[in-house]
């Protein structure tokens, strides 16, 4: 009896540690995002430049978006940091709130009738009135900041990594996290995002770079080179920190509005398969 009561007790103690591994390895399964590798490369788009408008050359830009005729951006530096309204006709600031000294704003994204900004090592995320351009209440939040949109249903944000943490719009808790990957791998890096449908689009902090990710897997199925944005004359005056960063989409003309840090424009372009022309 003893014997067989040891050989049960063994049975229950191997048949625990196997669920007890089964659970673990479900719950780093779901801790560690994945996403498919396409079998493909991504689609290579066509940018065409449409417009171009004046941009405060001293604005170190961290994020843009448009909501039907209002601009708004959010502007970084320690000490320079700010939220802005401004007039993309003559680039005029409207409206500005600046961030305490000790703030480097980042991404911005609408969700309603409230603004949305970004810290970027301050764990910190802004909530305003769009009404009275007011500080409302503020979300906490671990690791960095960088890039923000607005999808519909959930806030998508960047920290530099290869990953896309999908955010709760009211309460900024975490509801899913992407890991974005092209034909060759993790695309890291990930700075200003643009929502558009359920694709988001992302510069590569550093490059001309930009990338159109399907929001819903995390797989980059579309490219634009954005070198064309500025002749080399227009580089060379630049600041070597003046990288592309700014992306709004304004769906009335379907069209992008592109920037950069320290920019002096504002390009209006189309971005477009080269199939459908």
């Amino acid at each position: 009896m003893f014997l067989h009561k040891s050989r049960a007790l063994c049975r229950a103690a191997f048949l625990m540690l196997a669920l007890a591994a089964a659970v673990s390895a479900r719950a780093d399964d779901a801790a560690t995002p994945t996403a498919p590798r396409p079998p493909v490369p991504s689609e290579q788009l066509r940018l065409t430049v449409l417009e171009r408008h004046p941009h405060d050359a001293r604005a170190f830009t961290q994020g843009l978006l448009l909501d039907g005729s209002k601009l708004y951006e959010s502007t970084g530096l320690y000490g320079q940091s700010s939220l802005r309204q401004v007039d993309l006709a003559s680039g005029i600031v409207q409206r500005q709130v600046d961030l305490p000294p000790n703030l480097f704003g980042e991404g911005l994204a609408l969700v309603g009738d409230r603004l949305i900004q970004l810290t970027w090592t301050n764990g910190i995320a802004r909530v305003y009135s769009v009404a009275q351009f007011a500080l409302v209440a503020e979300h906490r939040y671990e690791g960095e900041g960088w890039g923000l949109c607005f999808d519909g249903e959930s806030l998508v944000m960047s920290d530099g990594s290869d990953r896309l943490v999908l955010r709760d719009p009211d309460t900024f808790a975490v509801r899913k996290t992407l890991r974005v990957v092209d034909a060759n791998g993790v695309v890291s890096r990930l700075n200003e995002l643009e929502c558009v449908g359920h694709h988001v689009y992302a510069n590569i902090w550093g490059t001309w770079r930009i990338v159109r990710i399907d929001g819903r897997t995390g797989v980059v199925d579309g490219e634009i080179d954005a070198s064309n944005l500025l002749s080399a004359m227009e580089r060379a005056a630049l600041p070597a920190e003046a990288v592309l960063n700014g992306i709004a989409y304004d769906p009335a003309t379907e069209t992008f509005l592109l920037t950069g840090k320290l920019w002096p424009r504002i390009h209006r372009v189309r971005i477009s398969s080269p199939e459908t022309e």
